[in-house]
């Protein structure tokens, strides 16, 4: 039940983070904004883990653990978001969200396959529920126009089923990661090395190409909300399914933590007053029996 609670902790999380996200890309660039919140929430963490007397944690991790972390950061951070951001570019949100929500469903293959776990047909069954109530509650009605068409379209779809596949290899191998884990610290360190890998590295690729750091020049409201919201994904969301690992198997975390949309949608309607229609009522619906599904099992 621990390990179940954490995903739900982690899906939180994600949602307060895409709020803010969400506030702060009206002052940034993607990449720019991307670059920066990695950038500043390594340093917190990293910061923080000395300040607690816990950096001997991170030189204690074995080699294959540390490999995993930073690989599993620069796959799921780098690349799955980078393919993201270009699936929504080419065919809009309403297309390309329900797409890359499939990931749960991936690494249910992932974890049968390389995990050796073994799975239940209500876990199975909770896990594609979960993914069409998100789909439902993502999918929104678009105007058809040429540029959605043809190899646009063809670009996009791919874009974002590339992104559900990163997304949940990257999952997997955080799981593999903390496979050996037994304490809170040692998971604290293993996220920590995972966004720390992925914010060297891109602070490495920009300043090789641009040499420059034009990136850094936005105003501190867009900067508070970027750091903030890596605070809440990054530092709390990934620390909360990485713990989860330890507490449950992976098929039963991921498809819960895959829930964001659910409480962005319900945030929107408690927060903004945003209008509730059928189709919202019966997607949320769906995805809580998915989730009771899997927390029953």
């Amino acid at each position: 039940m621990i390990g179940e609670l954490a995903a739900l902790g982690a899906a939180l999380s994600w949602t307060l983070s895409a709020m803010l996200y969400k506030k702060a890309l009206q002052g940034a660039t993607p990449i720019s904004a991307n670059i920066l919140r990695l950038a500043c929430t390594s340093a917190i963490l990293l910061t923080f883990m000395i300040v607690i007397g816990k950096f001997e944690v991170l030189t204690s991790l074995p080699t294959e653990t540390v490999v995993l972390a930073g690989v599993s950061g620069i796959i799921g951070l780098g690349f799955g978001d980078t393919l993201y951001m270009n699936s929504l570019k080419l065919i809009g949100v309403a297309r390309a969200v329900p797409i890359t929500c499939t990931y749960p469903l991936f690494n249910l293959l992932w974890a049968t396959f390389l995990a050796n776990e073994p799975l239940t047909l209500q876990v199975v069954l909770g896990a594609f529920i979960i993914v069409i109530g998100i789909w439902l509650l993502s999918r929104e009605k678009e105007k058809s126009s040429a540029e959605t068409q043809g190899k646009i379209m063809a670009r996009g779809v791919a874009a974002a089923l590339a992104t559900a596949v990163t997304w949940s290899i990257s999952i997997t191998m955080i799981n593999m990661a903390v496979r050996d884990a037994s304490t809170l610290d040692q998971v604290f360190a293993i996220n920590t090395i995972r966004v720390t890998a992925i914010a060297i590295f891109l602070l490495v690729s920009v300043l090789g190409v641009n040499r420059g750091l034009s990136f850094l020049k936005v105003q501190r409201k867009t900067l508070a909300e970027l750091i903030a919201g890596g605070i809440a994904a990054l530092g709390l969301g990934w620390f909360f399914l990485t713990y989860s690992f330890m507490e449950t198997l992976e098929s039963r975390a991921v498809p819960i933590s895959s829930t964001t949309p659910l409480f962005s949608t319900l945030a929107g309607m408690i927060l903004l007053h945003e209008k509730v229609t059928a189709k919202t009522a019966v997607s949320s619906i769906i995805i809580v029996i998915g989730i009771f599904l899997i927390f029953v099992t």
